[in-house]
């Protein structure tokens, strides 16, 4: 096994039940679904962004998420403009997927990336950072 991979599991191996709820960024790649990192995982967030590539890799890790035995398995649409709206909604609809947010396409946020802050310190009050905030609220009100 992969050490990062191997720390990680161990990691959240040993997190107190306490804490109540841990998120974990995780990157974008199947390696750490296939090493057994996700063995603790209660919740998987898949993120998708509304290109046909992007809800497909989705739906491939939403599927190995199930496999996996991960008990909950949600998508969450990122960098959505108006006019895409309705075809996450209906792809995610379409698989069964549960579509627990839509984060909107926000320029301020690449911006925050190119001076290496985060986004919703950037731009607080902006539509994406309120979604975002959203988001953080419902996964720790189901945890």
């Amino acid at each position: 096994m992969c050490s990062s991979n191997a720390t990680v599991r161990g990691l959240l191996a040993e997190i107190p039940e306490e804490f109540g709820t841990v998120v974990v960024d995780l990157e974008a790649s199947p390696e750490h679904m296939t090493r057994s990192t996700t063995e603790h995982v209660d919740h998987m967030l898949v993120v998708a962004e509304p290109y046909f590539k992007s809800l497909e890799t989705a739906r491939r890790y939403h599927h190995l998420a199930v496999d996996l035995g991960i008990p909950k398995v949600s998508v969450v649409a990122n960098k959505v403009r108006p006019e895409d709206t309705e075809i996450v909604s209906e792809y995610c609809e379409g698989h069964g997927f549960d579509l627990i947010a839509t984060v909107p396409f926000e320029p301020e946020f690449a911006a925050a990336e190119r001076l290496g802050v985060a986004p919703i310190d950037h731009a607080p009050h902006s539509p994406g950072a309120e979604a975002i905030r959203r988001l953080a609220s419902d996964v720790g009100a189901n945890a």
